[in-house]
């Protein structure tokens, strides 16, 4: 039988993306967690999970997706873009390749797996993509981050512009800038910062709106964070 609610998620093998696994799982949703890494959630043998490997950067993964939606489900009512790559480093030691190795998994995995999964989103459908306040305009910003903060400001306005784009027709793009979470990505970045927030904290109040965000909210920035960053 074919699920009722369904929900994709990226970066799913740890951190943010895989606590809101459980959260969805445990709501009744069918989910499909993507992550470069599917052991994590492999282990977790829930029956409406599905855990494939995934990774943005291989135009292959994208159509291994698009056959899952067709052959198992009639329709995807929440994609939520959160796999991101961070490099914290001078920005006269980061090259053209350390670039383009951000922006293609922050930028270009978003607008394509994006692109993918719309055909099957309903009008009352939601797309939400987790940015960070580092690429909010006039925010505080941190030295070492010009290739991730920028590509995070990048994606803030994409959101924009798909909500312009599909807004007689649906689905509802909203973007969240989170602060900082203590995350394992945020430890290798930042070795030793404390963050005000859990995984799970964040995770929750993602759960929560990526249900409930698009019946008040299109092509929106919410600043999700009690801290500075």
């Amino acid at each position: 039988m074919k699920p009722t609610k369904t929900v994709i998620i990226t970066g799913t093998s740890r951190g943010i993306g895989f606590e809101l696994v459980h959260l969805f799982s445990k709501a009744g949703y069918a989910v499909l967690a993507l992550s470069r890494n599917a052991q994590p959630v492999s282990n977790l043998q829930y029956e409406n999970i599905t855990a494939l490997s995934f990774d943005l950067n291989i135009q292959d993964d994208y159509q291994r997706v698009e056959d899952f939606i067709q052959n198992e489900w009639t329709h995807v009512d929440i994609l939520i873009n959160n796999a991101g790559a961070i490099l914290n480093q001078p920005f006269s030691e980061t090259t053209f390749e350390d670039f383009k190795s951000i922006y293609s998994t922050n930028v270009f995995g978003v607008a394509e797996l994006t692109r993918r999964v719309l055909p099957a989103m309903k009008p009352g459908g939601h797309v939400l993509t987790i940015s960070s306040m580092g690429g909010v305009q006039g925010s505080v910003k941190f030295p070492g981050l010009s290739a991730y903060s920028s590509s995070k400001g990048a994606v803030i306005t994409l959101t924009e512009l798909l909500a312009e784009e599909y807004k007689e027709s649906g689905p509802s793009f909203n973007v969240l800038a989170l602060g900082a979470v203590q995350t394992e990505m945020l430890q290798e970045a930042f070795p030793g910062y404390k963050a005000p927030k859990t995984a799970l904290e964040m995770a929750d109040y993602i759960f929560n709106f990526a249900q409930t965000g698009q019946q008040f909210y299109n092509g929106k920035l919410l600043q999700v964070s009690s801290s500075t960053p």
